[in-house]
């Protein structure tokens, strides 16, 4: 069962392992409670941030909350789309859950080295460990998807054309 699966397949099942429960379960604290949700320790460097250095008001800081509880949510779909094409082992064998993997890694890169950077700037240090290591988690598995490729398709037996209508078959011809 497991003789055609890649180190890029099972290290992006891993980090789907992660990813999808622990953002998800943070982007639902942010919908259901916003302003509470984005101050939680996931979220509190890009809060601090907000709030100190771009002195968003009440209403603009619940929407970008919002606004990162759907990026969260759109990298966990993504990780999702991949473990279903996972288990189609066609497309398993041919790569062709490369790309979901791929932009989940992409976006998901994104947000957290934002996250990271805006953790530094407010000095929040447990915030900015969890960012990079979720962003060296991200750029690791991106690495690996990059450098190894899919199998080649072996290549089609070549099946001897029929005789000529000019030539008998013989039992010295075959």
């Amino acid at each position: 069962m497991f003789k055609n699966w890649r180190i890029d397949t099972v290290n992006g099942a891993l980090l789907a392992a992660y990813f999808i429960p622990a953002w998800a379960l943070v982007a639902f604290n942010i919908i259901v409670a916003p302003v509470h949700g984005l101050y939680e320790r996931p979220s509190v460097a890009v809060a601090l941030y907000l709030s100190d250095h771009l002195h968003m008001a009440g209403m603009d800081t619940v929407r970008a909350a919002w606004l990162l509880a759907l990026g969260r949510l759109t990298v966990v779909a993504f990780f999702a789309i991949y473990l279903v094409l996972l288990c189609i082992p066609r497309v398993r064998r041919n790569g062709g859950s490369d790309e979901a993997l791929g932009i989940a890694l992409a976006l998901g890169s994104l947000i957290s080295f934002a996250s990271m950077v805006m953790a530094s700037k407010v000095g929040e240090m447990a915030a900015l460990r969890l960012h990079a290591t979720e962003l060296l988690l991200l750029l690791g598995a991106a690495i690996v998807v990059v450098i190894e490729k899919p199998a080649a398709a072996p290549k089609a037996v070549e099946i001897a054309a029929p005789l000529g209508l000019e030539q008998a078959e013989l039992l010295h011809n075959r």
